[in-house]
């Protein structure tokens, strides 16, 4: 019988996670902090709710979390409600919360003390890629757990790549954000640079995305960047919280972040501007502005 399973967090991300477990035939239970939100997504799927972490997590073999910041992790794990208080023993607990790597050591701690087994699995793809599964894994921890849920995390994550001890997989997902702040900033700047001139922006797009030039941004954003529409995809506020994990581990290893603090501080400008939940292509938004 396939394990039994937990999931706890079902906003953007989360939601349609849980729903291909279920749908590929993982039994799972859902928490969400609001409740009404985990009865409609067992409405949708079925499975079952649970009121507390400790109640989702109890006698499940994995159990799963993607919530919104280290404090958010925190609250789901510690305490007389927290998973860890009902932790089976051999469960392997993994967290796709984008979070610290600091954090992600000391769930392993935290989780071996507990009798289980720890993945720091943070994912790359946005709400576009958790609702098609084809999210990308960036896993750290206990090697020999990844290869009993790779079959589980194939469900919604098409790529899974592990990259090392506990918190490897968050050490990896910075870096990820820090080459795409760069990309959405380079890309903003050329298609402000195009309008400028006059520049057709498809027949541009059709010469120069092919090449070196080229990008997942560049296909997959300049039409709605060029319509100056921005209510969709991976969000500022999500994004600048991101990059604060990224400069402060960067500080903690003695690195300079140039551009990346550049590119934070350019997104702090365009929630001034209202567009706290605006895609991160929005950096066009802002230039347009100052133009």
């Amino acid at each position: 019988m396939k394990p039994q399973v937990a999931f706890i967090g079902l906003g953007v991300m989360g939601y349609p996670m849980a729903g291909h477990l279920q749908r590929e035939g993982w039994n799972t239970t859902v928490y969400n902090r609001t409740g009404s939100k985990a009865q409609r997504w067992v409405q949708e799927y079925g499975g079952e709710a649970a009121s507390t972490p400790r109640a989702a997590a109890a006698g499940k073999d994995v159990i799963c979390v993607c919530v919104g910041n280290d404090d958010d992790v925190r609250s789901v794990f510690y305490g007389s409600d927290g998973l860890l208080a009902e932790l089976k023993p051999g469960a392997i607990v993994i967290d796709h919360t984008t979070a610290s790597a600091e954090l992600a050591r000391e769930l392993s701690q935290a989780v071996s003390e507990a009798g289980g087994r720890f993945l720091d699995a943070p994912v790359s793809g946005g709400q576009q890629g958790a609702e098609n599964g084809k999210l990308t894994a960036m896993i750290g921890g206990d090697q020999s757990a990844l290869a009993a849920v790779d079959t589980m995390l194939s469900s919604y994550a098409k790529t899974r790549e592990y990259m090392g001890p506990a918190g490897h997989g968050q050490l990896a997902k910075m870096v990820n954000q820090i080459c795409i702040a760069g990309v959405v900033q380079g890309l903003a700047e050329g298609l402000s640079f195009a309008r400028k001139v006059g520049l057709d922006a498809d027949t541009l797009i059709k010469a120069i995305s092919q090449g070196a030039a080229g990008s997942w941004q560049m296909q997959n954003r300049y039409k709605t960047m060029w319509e100056q529409h921005y209510d969709h995809g991976f969000a500022v506020d999500w994004m600048r919280k991101d990059l604060k994990i990224a400069l402060a581990e960067g500080d903690r290893q003695g690195l300079t972040l140039p551009l990346t603090a550049l590119v934070d501080q350019f997104y702090a400008e365009v929630q001034q501007m209202g567009g706290n939940r605006w895609d991160t292509s929005s950096l066009l938004a802002r230039l347009e502005k100052h133009r």
